[in-house]
């Protein structure tokens, strides 16, 4: 019973302090993006202040969101470090609980914690992401692909073709900036087309104000250049959505879809790997949070564990991202580039406390 007692309160000092400083960098991200948000709209009709504040509400989650495994990491060690500074672990290791024993409490607030950010969170962030885009281009006039542009590769009657279009109007009805490279039957290059604007009708592209670019022959321009394709306004559409900002329930779906069209789904086949393994991430943060933030506080050395802690939560960051980046060239599959750095910080936290408490 005293055991129960001790989890549910180790629990709840846990998970207060991680969701209290979310809140803090929660707040700390929509000020920053109020203020560049006010600057952005200027002279802008109907942008009044209001307005300028709903839109960096809706800015905000999808940022926040991938400030979650620091706030976790910081959480952790505030609230490890608050047990210390009140004796409360001394006394848990008098009365014979092990580390693990009242480590077992926040592993499992960090791991429900990622369960809800995943399923509800995450949802609820890509929804809001997308109203704020929708309603940044009737104020602003923004483009429609976020500043991502688009590569794809298309077959037809007339050969194969690159085409790269750099975003999208508005209303999302034209592509600007496109250019595409074609081939022969055989493969080989014949052609380059640079167009300003361009339209993806029934089974062909229209190109406005082409510039034609032929080995072994002078430039030439067109008003209108028509290139034949198989791919459809959807799929071409669902190619310009950055995976950070479709939802986890969406991803496999539109993996799916869009590499039917002939397009490389692994940015959200790695993408729905990261949301997968982000319950054991957080877990891998409360286990380094614990290798530097368990020492009795009044041995002294806080600012040198707290600076430790930072310092290896930022290398764990870091390595997520170069391992995300070679998943996302195809270097190494999604499903390591999304599971690797989870399984190596945990594998480093419990290899340093099993080294520092039964060591």
């Amino acid at each position: 019973m005293i055991v129960g007692i001790l989890d549910r309160y180790f629990g709840r000092s846990f998970l207060k302090t991680v969701l209290a400083v979310f809140g803090g960098v929660f707040f700390l991200i929509f000020t920053i993006d109020l203020v560049e948000t006010l600057r952005k709209s200027g002279e802008t009709p109907g942008a009044n202040g209001l307005l300028m504040a709903w839109l960096s509400l809706l800015h905000t989650p999808i940022v926040a969101e991938q400030a979650l495994p620091f706030a976790v990491l910081l959480g952790s060690m505030i609230a490890f470090l608050n047990l210390s500074r009140r004796l409360e672990l001394v006394v848990a290791r008098a009365a014979g609980v092990s580390v693990w024993r009242f480590l077992s409490p926040a592993l499992i607030v960090a791991l429900a914690v990622g369960v809800v950010e995943v399923t509800i969170y995450n949802p609820l962030s890509t929804a809001m992401k997308r109203q704020s885009d929708a309603l940044e281009a009737k104020l602003f006039g923004a483009a429609g692909s976020g500043g991502r542009g688009l590569w794809l590769r298309q077959k037809s009657v007339d050969g194969q073709s690159i085409v790269h279009a750099e975003g999208r109007d508005a209303n999302n009805e034209a592509f600007a900036h496109v250019q595409a490279f074609n081939f022969d039957p055989d493969g080989a290059f014949s052609q380059r087309v640079d167009s300003d604007r361009a339209t993806l009708r029934d089974g062909y592209w229209e190109l406005e104000g082409a510039t034609i670019v032929t080995p072994g022959f002078d430039s030439q321009t067109a008003s209108v250049y028509l290139l034949a394709t198989s791919l459809t306004r959807t799929e071409v559409a669902r190619a310009f959505v950055a995976p950070e900002t479709v939802s986890f329930w969406g991803l496999r779906g539109l993996a799916e879809q869009v590499e039917r069209a002939g397009l490389d789904g692994t940015p959200y086949r790695l993408r729905y790997q990261q949301l997968i393994a982000l319950p054991v991430l957080l877990v891998a943060m409360v286990l380094v949070a614990s290798c530097f933030s368990l020492r009795l506080f009044r041995m002294g050395g806080v600012q040198q564990m707290v600076s430790g802690g930072v310092v290896a939560g930022f290398v764990l960051y870091v390595a997520t991202q170069v391992v995300g980046d070679l998943g996302g060239v195809g270097v190494v599959s999604p499903m390591v580039a999304g599971w690797s750095p989870a399984v190596v910080g945990c594998l480093f936290g419990v290899y340093v406390l099993l080294h520092q408490e039964d060591g």
